[in-house]
């Protein structure tokens, strides 16, 4: 994070404030199994691998040494296989899991010593979970589930019923407020369940993967759903997931856990781009790179006259808009950014991305 001095009469504090992380999580470890706690301690028994630790000591590391941060208003995706260790470090953060080492902190309050008063008011108005299991109220309607956690913070029956309705209308459910769980679809469900976090108004957003039981083109439209109140309302959310495909297409930046440690952490451009393993580059070898990569990984200086003309593309367009623009006009495509040329794309620079072979002048 770049600091400095002067420039405004900002206070200190308040540009602190606005740097910190909303979450920072540092050598986070969750062991299961007896005397868990002396895994993380004994550097001898933190390096054994997961069949070595259970027949030495009987017990399973399921996050091993987890360091991060999570940056305000952005998407964090935290994303592995089955039994990588990611569902359980999300809910290392609210505490829902006990962690059995490490540090964690939100706006720089250390979650791990937060009483249970204070961890009740973590849970219920600073960090809400979106559960696979939707968890909804069968005998009521849909806007009494979306007003749940408004009446357990005891908020006024009149004053909680509009707040829902506000809420079921930003998730696309008007009309639906009477009806109960059992009327709805399996989208439909999951929209009350984001509802309902929404409502409380929360700092973050936890989501377990929210949308992994839902057939394909609801699960679409669902992402759809969250990246449409990301770019409205600027949340901060955390999303955990096994598909790859939803990491890179939600994900400002990604988390790829293996075997419970993070093995690479960077956007889905760096993560597609430059792997840093075998492990990661088998996982997105059938990635389409050029759905991913943005221009600047393409891009080379411009001349004179390429500054001047051609189409011109933001600097976060995709490899495949480019490709498009300038198949269509036979010329290089400018990237652009508040009306300074920062360089161009031209067709070989473009299919080198797509084929892997050149990274360009990344900026």
């Amino acid at each position: 994070m770049a600091s400095g001095t002067g420039g405004g009469s900002t206070p200190a504090s308040a540009r602190d404030a606005a740097a910190r992380p909303v979450f920072a999580v540092e050598g986070l470890w969750k062991v299961f199994g007896p005397k868990a706690d002396r895994v993380p301690a004994d550097p001898g028994l933190a390096a054994l691998d997961a069949a070595e630790l259970r027949s030495r000591t009987g017990c399973t590391a399921a996050v091993r040494d987890v360091s991060f941060d999570v940056r305000k208003g952005e998407v964090f995706v935290v994303m592995g296989l089955s039994g990588s260790g990611k569902s359980t470090l999300v809910r290392c953060l609210t505490r829902l899991i006990e962690p059995t080492a490490g540090t964690i902190a939100i706006d720089g309050e250390d979650v791990r010593a937060m009483d249970r008063a204070r961890l009740r008011e973590l849970r219920r108005h600073r960090a809400a979970m979106v559960f696979q299991h939707f968890g909804l109220l069968p005998h009521r309607t849909v806007l009494d589930n979306v007003a749940y956690g408004l009446e357990v913070q005891g908020m006024g029956r009149r004053e909680r019923r509009e707040k829902a309705r506000e809420v079921v209308a930003k998730v696309g459910l008007d009309g639906l407020e009477q009806r109960r769980p059992g009327q709805l679809s399996g989208g439909q469900q999951q929209r009350v369940g984001l509802a309902r976090a929404l409502a409380v108004d929360p700092e973050v957003l936890l989501f377990d993967e929210p949308f992994s039981a839902l057939d394909p083109l609801i699960r679409r439209d669902m992402q759809e759903e969250v990246i449409r109140l990301h770019r409205e309302e600027g949340r901060t959310m955390v999303f955990i997931t096994h598909d790859l495909n939803e990491a890179l297409r939600l994900g400002d930046r990604i988390a790829l856990m293996r075997d419970g440690r993070v093995v690479q952490l960077g956007t889905p451009e760096e993560i597609v781009g430059s792997p840093a393993d075998d492990y990661v580059r088998e996982f997105v070898r059938d990635v389409p790179r050029e759905q991913v990569m943005t221009v600047r990984t393409a891009m080379r200086p411009a001349s004179a006259r390429e500054a001047g003309e051609g189409p011109a593309l933001a600097p976060r367009a995709t490899v495949s808009e480019a490709i498009e623009a300038v198949a269509r006009t036979g010329q290089a495509a400018r990237v652009m950014d508040g009306g300074r040329c920062l360089g161009v794309v031209d067709h070989e620079r473009l299919l080198g991305v797509v084929a892997g072979t050149d990274r360009g002048e990344a900026v």
